[in-house]
């Protein structure tokens, strides 16, 4: 599987709370970029956090509808959400990886140190290669 982990540093909010905080950890992590002018995206997240809880777990359609936009639109956000392991599905139902933010986070710090090991590993090999000697 691809997985793609954008990480960025930005300046957390100061009011911070709830959706605005949802909102910031979307952008650190480079999700609702580019044409996602409507930050379907991290809408998406939101409606997870304030219902899978109680549902667990949301199906596109509920998604859609929560959030006015067409189930092909969200299916699309999904597949990016997925590819960015921030969500997973299960039974045509949506869930947030690892049930919560905190746990999420921590997810995708096991995926960025194993994508790092396997860098690391290659690097080793390519200055071997090229003679370069390890410190």
């Amino acid at each position: 599987m691809t997985r793609q982990i954008v990480l960025r540093q930005e300046e957390r909010p100061v009011a911070g709370g709830g959706e605005e905080e949802v909102m910031w950890l979307c952008h650190c992590l480079g999700i609702g970029e580019g044409r996602d002018i409507d930050r379907v995206a991290s809408r998406i997240i939101i409606a997870l956090l304030s219902r899978q809880a109680i549902e667990g777990g949301l199906s596109v359609e509920t998604i859609a509808n929560d959030l006015a936009v067409t189930p092909s639109r969200v299916n699309h956000h999904i597949r990016n959400l997925v590819a960015a392991g921030m969500v997973y599905r299960q039974r045509k139902r949506i869930f947030i990886r690892g049930r919560g933010m905190q746990a999420l986070v921590r997810e995708i710090r096991k995926d960025a140190l194993r994508i790092l090991d396997d860098l690391e590993a290659a690097a080793i090999g390519i200055d071997r290669e090229f003679g370069i000697p390890h410190r």
